[in-house]
């Protein structure tokens, strides 16, 4: 056995042992639900975050991400299983280490890679021999071994030798009732053989899901661009649908529940306000601007894009029409706006489509309110908004009542009841009522 083999297998052995301390870098929505899976698994956990009041949190055994349950928290926490630091010189302690940090798109839709790019000089400077790096956060095709690679290099360590480096994407899913961090299937991709091995090993002792090696970084961050820009086109498609079915007075959900009905050669996606969270409307960019490096133009996924992010506008739109037939402007009308989260029972806004339907009905003059159960106040352009308990009186005094996101808590029943006019974007409700209009 080669000393290259022999470290593998030392660290694949304290994998298995569940002795290895394993360290996460970033304890947002990816890095806190995985912390918690590795310490549940039996290992020592320390997250990394340079939010103070994350780390406080965690430290306190206060949950701030719906996908994490308290008592797990309180309970890791409690026996020392999990803690958190804003001190990076920690990472001379673990094992393996995860970077979970986000990487969002500038003004110009170009990936802002400064959060992957400081985690991996700050592991860089502490990383000892033998450790296991592994890149989560969701980026373009060669991250893995353009940026982290060459910074792991500078310190002097050897990739496959010293440092065993992969790329594995999250699949997170906020709200998903049946697949979470421990049960989804895992991709793993290594720099060499022996750092996918090492990887690979490190995922079978932590999570039930299938655990996939494939044959390099690269392929596994690509994989990871496909699943969501195969839903970005999907869902654009469906959007589409929806403004020519409006058009020709056809209710698109009847029509996509029909088509749902053929075993093979379809799969369900619906229309909506628009894209929200940080996958979905963000992450086909990365592929669209890394195609450029190679003189190609992504057309399709563009299009897509375009479609998707001209809904806010159509549904303020459908706004306008609905309140012109009750002989009123879009100016000064009372619109109360239910649901400001990206997708139904979560407490997520993250790109939310709600932010630029808000903007526009700022713009056109309106008068609105926003009620969600899940999140009490929210950002918008700078300014810290607070949502409304949802009331009687509230639907009776609303001119129009826009469905945004379908919260399982609204009561369906009093708003179809009360209210003088409802647009519905989730398909929410029954067709029963007058002044009842869908997407």
């Amino acid at each position: 056995m080669t000393t290259t083999q022999t470290i593998s297998q030392e660290l694949i052995n304290k994998f298995t042992s569940k002795t290895a301390t394993i360290g996460v870098v970033g304890l947002g929505y990816v890095g806190l639900p995985l912390a918690v899976e590795k310490a549940k698994a039996g290992f020592t956990v320390i997250g990394f975050d340079i939010q103070e009041e994350k780390v406080r949190m965690v430290n306190d055994g206060e949950n701030y991400i719906g996908d994490v349950v308290q008592e797990d928290l309180e309970a890791l926490v409690a026996t020392e299983k999990l803690t958190a630091t804003a001190d990076y010189c920690f990472i001379r302690d673990v094992d393996a280490v995860a970077i979970c940090v986000p990487t969002p798109l500038d003004i110009y839709k170009q990936p802002n890679m400064q959060y992957v790019e400081s985690s991996a000089k700050a592991i860089a400077a502490h990383i000892t021999p033998g450790t296991l790096v592994v890149l989560e956060s969701t980026t373009y095709p060669g991250t893995t071994e353009e940026l982290i690679k060459p910074i792991l290099e500078e310190a002097g360590l050897i990739i496959g030798k010293d440092v065993f480096l992969a790329y594995s994407p999250e699949r997170v899913d906020p709200g998903n009732k049946q697949f979470n961090t421990k049960n989804t299937p895992k991709v793993v991709g290594g720099v060499t053989e022996e750092c996918t091995k090492v990887a690979a090993s490190m995922y079978r002792a932590v999570l039930d899901g299938d655990i996939h090696e494939v044959s390099s970084p690269s392929v596994a961050e690509m994989e990871k661009l496909l699943e969501n820009t195969f839903r970005n086109i999907n869902i654009a498609l469906a959007n589409e649908m929806a403004i020519l079915c409006h058009k020709m007075d056809i209710d698109v959900w009847e029509v996509i529940d029909a088509a749902a009905t053929k075993p093979y050669g379809f799969m369900p996606f619906y229309p909506g306000p628009g894209l929200g969270g940080h996958c979905i409307p963000i992450d086909p960019w990365y592929l669209t601007w890394k195609a450029r490096e190679y003189n190609y133009h992504t057309k399709l996924i563009e299009t897509a894009g375009e479609i998707n992010d001209s809904m806010p506008d159509f549904v303020v739109q459908r706004c306008s029409e609905i309140l012109n037939q009750q002989a009123k402007a879009l100016k000064g009308s009372k619109i109360l706006v239910l649901g400001v989260a990206y997708k139904k029972d979560i407490d997520d806004y993250r790109e939310s489509p709600v932010l630029p339907i808000l903007e526009r009905l700022t713009d056109a003059g309106a008068d609105w309110k926003v009620s969600d159960p899940h999140i009490p106040n929210f950002k918008l352009n700078g300014e810290i908004i607070q949502t409304v308990r949802l009331t009687e009186d509230m639907l009776i005094e609303a001119d129009l009542v826009l469905i945004a996101t379908n919260h399982s808590e609204f009561q369906y029943e009093m708003i179809q009841k009360l209210s003088k006019a409802i647009l519905d974007t989730r398909n929410a409700l029954d067709n029963a009522q007058r002044n009842y209009y869908k997407l």
